[in-house]
């Protein structure tokens, strides 16, 4: 089938066109030999864009499901189980027709006919990416399985603990957003419009402040249908756009130049290319190849361009180091200690170590900056409640002084 395609080459230029293959991951390869990095695929319709492709292990609970599954499988082959049976029992453990299940069986199947678990892996580019099954397929031609399944499943299971991290130090600070937003809806729904009755029944005169309130809640109230609607499709509207290629570039690009995001978007890049390519080089992956799928892997056009050029530099004989130098994107200390690894001959242990510092530094930066968020927050929700509060107050202090003793 003719599919849809867009990406950039080696030189960092932005391509686009259609190529004729099989399916999705057939396509990509045909892609990839002709020197093209692919940003989005879909198939060619009029007016129909291509869909972004996902990077990594899929969702989370796809992560999850695989970093399971590829432990368990690791002991059960360093047993001397045999993959089949190994597969097997694995697939028994699963929930009667749940998706994971279905894919073990089809796995499982393509094992007994004699497929390698490499190539029956990659019917499933969802759950298994290029890194898995070049790791897969190493340990296969290796007789290593078994050390390459769990040096994945050890893989796999940084990630996730990476991405819960993440996870887990947004949820408070959301959770003090979406209260402030309620908090600051209800006094001007409800709050307000008493105070304006009580206002009105005294014929207080009200400061300007409160006014200002009080024509906020008015209009509010008035235009409450206005105000629902764009609660409800403002942010379906942003998260549309933030999936088109130009939301795409605006996310990246304020990913990594905003204060102190962009130093956490920095680190965990940095430590996500150190440890897919460490990863790939201690498998025996050859030094091109392993690029490339860093290069996949990666998630931020900025990146991939750079994994472009440092392919392109081995290509003609220069370090890695060369290339990754850019201040910009990869840390100095992170790409001098690249360099003396390539220098000592060590580079993927160089390169796991680098990616396991980063990734200490980076949950220390993460809750530094979630620690912030907190206050921040909670004084702001302080601030607007606490002003709302005085300028209902007001008046009513006005009126007290003037029918006080003089």
């Amino acid at each position: 089938m003719k599919l849809a395609y867009r990406g950039f080459d080696k030189s960092g230029k932005a391509v686009s066109g259609t190529v004729d293959a099989a399916d999705k991951h057939e396509a990509g390869e045909l892609l990839l030999k002709r020197g093209v990095y692919v940003s989005e695929l879909g198939e060619s319709k009029a007016g129909a864009v291509p869909q972004r492709l996902k990077t990594g292990f899929g969702s989370g609970k796809r992560q999850d499901q695989l970093a399971v599954f590829l432990r368990q499988l690791a002991v059960l082959v360093a047993t001397g189980t045999t993959l089949v049976d190994a597969i097997s029992s694995l697939e028994r453990q699963q929930k009667e027709g749940s998706p994971w299940k279905v894919v073990l069986t089809a796995i499982r199947e393509r094992v007994e006919e004699g497929v390698q678990l490499s190539d029956a892996m990659a019917q499933h580019p969802g759950y298994f990416d290029g890194v898995c099954r070049s790791l897969v397929a190493a340990g296969e031609s290796g007789g290593r399985l078994d050390v390459m399944l769990q040096r994945l499943s050890g893989f796999v299971r940084q990630r996730v603990k990476v991405r819960k991290a993440v996870t887990g130090a947004m949820v408070y600070p959301c959770l003090l957003i979406v209260v402030a937003l309620v908090v600051t809806s209800a006094m001007i729904g409800f709050v307000l419009p008493r105070f304006e009755g009580l206002f009105s029944t005294l014929g207080a005169e009200l400061p300007p402040t409160t006014a200002f309130l009080m024509i906020i809640s008015r209009t509010v109230r008035t235009y409450w249908y206005a105000f629902l609607g764009g609660a409800i499709f403002g942010p379906a509207i942003l998260w549309w756009w933030l999936g088109t290629e130009p939301g795409h570039r605006f996310r990246e690009l304020f990913a990594l130049r905003a204060p102190q995001l962009g130093k956490l978007t920095k680190g965990f890049a940095t430590a996500r290319i150190a440890r897919v390519l460490g990863v790939l080089l201690e498998g025996k992956v050859p030094m091109l190849d392993a690029l490339r799928l860093t290069g996949q892997s990666v998630g931020h056009s900025s990146y991939a361009r750079l994994i472009a050029k440092a392919e392109e530099a081995v290509t003609r004989g220069e370090n890695v180091s060369a290339t990754l130098s850019d201040a910009s994107l990869i840390d100095p200390s992170a790409c001098e200690a690249i360099r003396s690894g390539e220098r000592a001959g060590q580079l993927s242990t160089v390169l796991l170590s680098v990616a396991d510092h980063l990734d200490e530094d980076n949950e220390v930066l993460l809750k530094t900056i979630t620690g912030l968020l907190e206050p921040l927050i909670l004084i702001g929700l302080g601030l607007v409640v606490g002003a709302m509060a005085i300028s209902m107050f007001l008046p009513l202090f006005d009126l007290t002084s003037a029918g006080g003793p003089h």
